[in-house]
């Protein structure tokens, strides 16, 4: 009789998110030391030594245009875009330089970036860059001139 009222509870636990969560807003809590400006990755692109790139927004902005060579890693606000990331990353040196980006909206309102730089942080990456798109990537890389690639 007890295991059934403990039934409602288990099953309330078990549908709790794993994710490292975050809410649009909390790309304001990213240290401006871990942000890299869009001008300085372009110049790492330019030159051939770019560390590996994810962007952890949605798909659609992905296959419309992104930064060459950059990895899909899902949406950073969705459990399963986070096991993406994680599974993307994992086998890499903890000591790494990696950049994410979304480039979804403007930076204070994304709700991918935040949860995706916690993610790397939670798994001991200690040199994570997170790419500062002030408006949205449109603007802020494309509108620029800087390298992107087409399609997913």
């Amino acid at each position: 009789m007890r295991f059934v009222a403990l039934v409602p509870l288990l099953t309330a636990l078990l549908l709790v998110p794993l994710a490292a969560s975050a809410a649009p807003g909390d790309a304001l809590t990213i240290p401006a030391a871990v942000q890299i400006q869009p001008a300085e990755l372009a110049a790492m692109l330019k030159a051939g030594n770019a560390p590996p790139i994810l962007q952890v927004g949605f798909s659609l902005l992905y296959q419309q245009a992104h930064i060459p060579d950059a990895q899909y890693a899902g949406p950073g606000n969705k459990d399963d875009g986070l096991l993406n990331l994680k599974n993307h990353v994992d086998a890499l040196p903890r000591d790494k330089l990696v950049v994410i980006y979304c480039g979804c909206c403007p930076w204070e309102k994304c709700p991918n970036i935040a949860a995706a730089y916690k993610q790397m942080m939670a798994m001991g990456f200690t040199k994570v860059k997170v790419l500062y798109l002030a408006s949205n990537f449109g603007a802020d890389w494309v509108d620029k001139g800087y390298p992107v690639t087409r399609g997913g």
